[in-house]
């Protein structure tokens, strides 16, 4: 009888830290990492390639289905190199106008559905860390465990903030924040998929804490479960 591998959701909004705790995770667990934010953030940046508007839901439904896009291993040891359609985009899609844009595109059913299979496909042993809004609660609802991850919106803004004063001049807290909570009631309020945690997810509230606790935490978790036992243990 063939093996499924076993599953650990991290989802949660914005600015959370949910793709740095996955990033750690699946470093220290030596397996799989799906970044399911980035599959829409590409596919957003592709539709501005494109020119395809992301009101178009068939146009986007097309494009989602042949994204031509590479997950490569990047020098950084939990990090990735992301190529689409033969360019590294690594850093693009972690532009301010590209979340926004993959907030939109994320909203239509036709969207979700074309990538729902590329997502499926992450799903090998010896196990995977996926990271998204719908994770534990759509795409693999069978998860061994499932983390929702969250922060306050003012924290939120400010770690974005740090992250981006020193490429963008421009950029402020105030609107930071706005564009935040704007997000989060799309996100939130959106008919397909809604950001919310699943009944059985172990919530954590990461305002106060630090990245190495949030990981302690959720590594607890895991050998209560014991999910390490086919794996070879921590690295």
């Amino acid at each position: 009888m063939k093996r499924v591998a076993p599953v650990i959701t991290i989802d949660g909004p914005s600015g959370s830290g949910k793709g740095t705790v996955a990033s750690l995770l699946s470093m220290r667990l030596g397996w799989n990492l799906l970044d399911s934010g980035a599959l829409y953030r590409l596919l957003a940046l592709a539709a501005s390639n494109h020119g395809i508007d992301l009101a178009n839901e068939e146009l986007l439904r097309v494009l989602a289905t042949h994204l031509d896009v590479q997950f490569l291993p990047a020098e950084a040891e939990y990090s990735q190199r992301i190529m689409l359609e033969g360019e590294d985009v690594t850093n693009v899609i972690r532009s301010e106008y590209v979340g926004a844009g993959a907030s939109q595109v994320a909203a239509w059913p036709a969207v979700r559905s074309a990538l729902l299979l590329r997502q499926h496909a992450f799903r090998q042993l010896p196990g995977l860390v996926a990271d998204g809004r719908d994770m534990g609660t759509v795409v693999f609802p069978d998860a061994s465990l499932k983390i929702f991850l969250t922060a306050s919106a003012e924290e939120r803004a400010r770690r974005r903030f740090l992250q981006l004063k020193e490429s963008d001049s421009d950029v402020t807290l105030g609107s930071l924040l706005d564009d935040i909570r704007k997000r989060d009631a799309r996100d939130t309020q959106r008919t397909v998929a809604p950001l919310k945690p699943a009944v059985d997810a172990i919530q954590l509230d990461s305002t106060v804490l630090s990245i190495e606790q949030v990981l302690g935490r959720i590594l607890e978790e895991v050998a209560i479960r014991d999910l390490l036992k086919h794996s070879g243990g921590l690295k």
